[in-house]
């Protein structure tokens, strides 16, 4: 499952809050909906590893973090905060 995949490589920034939410079902009907789930996720982790970073920085360290993960999804929303 990709969440479980995004859980992993999420792990190497010590997160001392990650949430990892399939949002794909309130999507139904819309684009990129998949039946199954697994294509809009919402993140909300809280991280040390985000210290003096800037939001785009931060965004950009997940986007690194997951990889080739981002291109096989359909949506990700990300919620970052500095522990």
């Amino acid at each position: 499952m990709i969440a479980d995949e995004m859980r992993e490589r999420l792990a190497v920034l010590n997160p001392s809050r990650l949430e990892i939410i399939d949002e794909s079902e309130s999507h139904r009907g819309h684009a990129g909906f998949r039946e199954g789930g697994q294509s809009h996720f919402r993140i909300r982790i809280t991280s040390a590893s985000f210290g003096g970073l800037s939001r785009l920085q931060r965004h950009r360290l997940v986007h690194e973090t997951l990889g080739d993960i981002v291109p096989r999804i359909h949506a990700l929303a990300l919620e970052l905060a500095e522990s």
